[in-house]
Parts: C-alpha cells; structure tokens; sequence
C-alpha cells in the first residue's frame, strides 16, 4: 500500500480459462505447474508469476498478459 490507498494486481486467468473452454488441469500440464499451483494463481494468492510461466499460458491460452491481470487502484487515488 502506498500512503493510505490499495492497490492490487487483479488475476482473471478464470475468465480466460472459461472462455477458451480449457480445464485447469490441461494448463496446468502445459505449463509444468501443480494444480495446486494453479488454483493459488487463480485465485490471486501469490506474489509473483515468472515471466516464463506467463508466457505459456498466454501462448496455450491464446491471449496476452492483460487479459489474465488487470492494474487496480482504489477509486480517487490518483
């Protein structure tokens, strides 16, 4: 937090998921990563994604990095 106001990285690798209608498993087997992983990932309790691991889910997934994190800031924080 920076001077009072949150800020987060907000993880919508579901969404993608659901949309290109792949199972968690089947990404997680592509990525080399648990499903146990996986699910934390999902449900944005890390602190960070390698850069690699990034890479092949958006290469499986067909998307780009934004569509699986958003930047958010509370309202009125500049």
């Amino acid at each position: 937090m920076s001077g009072g106001k949150w800020m987060q990285i907000v993880v919508t690798l579901d969404v993608m998921l659901a949309r290109r209608k792949v199972k968690s498993k089947d990404l997680a087997a592509h990525i080399g990563i648990t499903e146990a992983n996986l699910s934390l990932l999902k449900q944005g309790h890390v602190k960070g994604v390698r850069f690699d691991t990034l890479l092949k889910m958006c290469d499986y997934l067909d998307c780009q990095p934004g569509d699986l994190l958003y930047f958010e800031r509370e309202s009125g924080a500049p």
